[in-house]
């Protein structure tokens, strides 16, 4: 019973948010069962275009490190607010929000969140480089999305590939169409 309605509550989740938490929970399942391992995960440039690789651009930032507390926490930050921005500032641009995905991971090479996890970086002792990376990157994107285009003379300079938009972004109904007699609602 309780299952089912976890698996009801996921199954409302947006799509993106949905799928990429989903693959970081199976990604880690994964190496914890030891069916993979770190080290065929991480983003290594050598392996990646001299190997063919490839799937390591992917992997790594999917991969937050073993089990225990640190991972738990990073997937509930990750969930929280990939969650709210798609259903937030990204609803109905899930085409966008991809985007937005893969400008950071072109420009970072670690699945970090800003703030909320540079602090608990620096709780744990841990380096706060990459956490400032990520915040970093963060802002060039909401520079470019949201500031630079509604400047005197200022424009969109980041643009969501067709490709994207046509694959992940529902038709836009036309507001010019005229339906049929028969296929409009009896008042």
């Amino acid at each position: 019973m309780a299952g089912q309605r976890l698996a009801a509550g996921f199954l409302q989740v947006p799509a993106v948010t949905r799928a990429y938490t989903a693959a970081c929970v199976l990604t880690t399942a994964a190496v914890q069962l030891e069916l993979l391992s770190p080290f065929q995960l991480y983003f290594n440039p050598h392996l990646v275009f001299r190997k063919f690789q490839v799937w390591r651009l992917i992997t790594t930032f999917l991969f937050f490190g073993p089990l225990g507390f640190g991972f738990f926490f990073n997937m509930l930050f990750v969930f929280r607010y990939c969650r709210m921005l798609e259903e937030g500032s990204f609803r109905g641009r899930k085409a966008d929000f991809v985007f937005m995905f893969l400008f950071g991971g072109v420009l970072m090479t670690a699945p970090f969140l800003p703030w909320a996890l540079m602090g608990f970086s620096l709780l744990l002792g841990n380096s706060v480089v990459t956490d400032l990376l990520g915040i970093l990157v963060g802002h060039i994107y909401y520079f470019l999305e949201d500031v630079f285009p509604n400047q005197p003379g200022g424009k969109r300079l980041l643009l969501t590939p067709s490709v994207l938009k046509l694959l992940l972004d529902d038709p836009q109904e036309d507001p010019d169409y005229l339906p049929l007699p028969e296929e409009q609602p009896e008042l």
